[in-house]
């Protein structure tokens, strides 16, 4: 979850010179008490001068949202920030604190959720956080942080995965009037503006779709959601068509790449196109979501395609030194290892897969006489 309002995205700004910069704050209701928050001497001839804040009050909205969350997930909640630098950062984290100890600490222990955290709400640096997501590969947990770090993270999450198709972004806020939940639902910023402009071109394009759709999957949810509470509820569709609509997109998407048919930044060159894909996409989606009861397969059911290795991000092997390795273990020089040949390989590079040493007896023992 990301507090997406303030900090540097509503920062203001200016270039300057040499001299003094003084920030001021000015009360609404008294402006005779106004203070400094921070006065600087700039000496360098070429300067930029930042200003931002961030706004708090709606952080306890947040926390109730977050932990709702994580609890009906049964994950692992993390609060991040960068306090230990950035002091200003302590009443994100006190708040987040505060909420949790008094609304969901007792649901998260009773769940068994803290077992492995000392039984407290965790605080992650945000410098950790990067780290950790890279290593915690088996998922279970949220993490929950300022403006920008969260958006760093998120990005990060979509890379470790091999493809920024995969982010979507949930802005989800008040109505002042009334206090009603506003949600919008939008695929990441700048995740298919090339493809667009490249397909304006004429060109062939391949965009994995998933975080566009899962925005379009989260807003028909919410709209159904809103209708079925509105005096014209019975025009609209209910809530579990609509879910029944949306989960079988998803079903069909997600099967779509684990067994092969994905885009390019997931399956490589032999991916399909943006058509064909949505193509491959409404077939399952046509069987999904037909009622009727299927015949029983003939075949059974494919096995999910591994990604292929060589497009990962930091594939960067060395294909004229696997070439020469390739020619020494291949010695009849028939452009291919054969067994006998395989074998000989995996002893000499030494992961050869070993038999289990044979189970000695007593019976079998030889008793030794030392030499006289």
């Amino acid at each position: 979850e990301r507090h997406a309002v303030g900090g540097e995205y509503g920062a203001g700004w200016k270039a300057c010179g040499k001299g003094k910069l003084v920030t001021t704050f000015l009360p609404d209701d008294d402006a005779s008490k106004a203070f400094v928050v921070d006065s600087r001497t700039l000496s360098n001839s070429e300067n930029v001068c930042v200003v931002y804040h961030n706004p708090l009050d709606n952080v306890p909205d947040l926390a109730h949202h977050f932990f709702t969350r994580c609890l009906a997930a049964n994950i692992v909640p993390y609060v991040v920030t960068k306090k230990t630098v950035f002091k200003w950062q302590e009443g994100f984290w006190t708040i987040m604190k505060d909420v949790f100890d008094t609304h969901y600490r007792a649901k998260y222990v009773a769940a068994g959720l803290l077992d492995q955290c000392g039984g407290e709400l965790q605080h992650l640096i945000s410098d950790a956080a990067t780290m950790q997501i890279i290593r915690w590969t088996k998922g279970g947990f949220g993490m929950a942080a300022h403006n920008y770090d969260g958006d760093m993270l998120t990005d990060e999450v979509a890379q470790v995965h091999r493809s920024p198709g995969f982010i979507t972004s949930n802005l989800i806020g008040k109505r002042s009037s009334d206090g009603a939940m506003i949600k919008e639902f939008e695929a990441s910023h700048g995740t298919v503006a090339d493809l667009w402009e490249a397909h304006l071109r004429g060109e062939e394009t391949s965009m994995n779709p998933l975080g566009m759709v899962e925005a379009m999957i989260g807003a028909l949810e919410h709209s159904a959601a809103l209708a079925s509470a509105s005096e014209d509820a019975g025009k609209y569709s209910s809530p579990e068509e609509v879910k029944h609509l949306t989960r079988s997109l998803r079903k069909a998407m997600h099967d779509c790449f684990r067994l092969g048919e994905g885009t390019r930044d997931m399956a490589g060159p032999s991916g399909l196109t943006t058509e064909q894909f949505v193509d491959a996409v409404k077939v399952k989606l046509d069987e999904y979501l037909d009622p009727a009861p299927k015949p029983e397969a003939k075949e059974p059911c494919p096995s999910g395609v591994a990604p292929d290795p060589r497009f990962r991000r930091n594939y960067n092997v060395d294909k004229a030194a696997v070439s020469e390795l390739f020619k020494e273990y291949d010695t009849n020089s028939d452009g291919a290892i054969e067994l006998a040949e395989f074998e000989i390989m995996l002893v000499k590079l030494g992961v050869a897969p070993q038999l289990k040493p044979k189970e000695k007896h007593k019976e079998d023992e030889t008793e030794m006489n030392p030499p006289v």
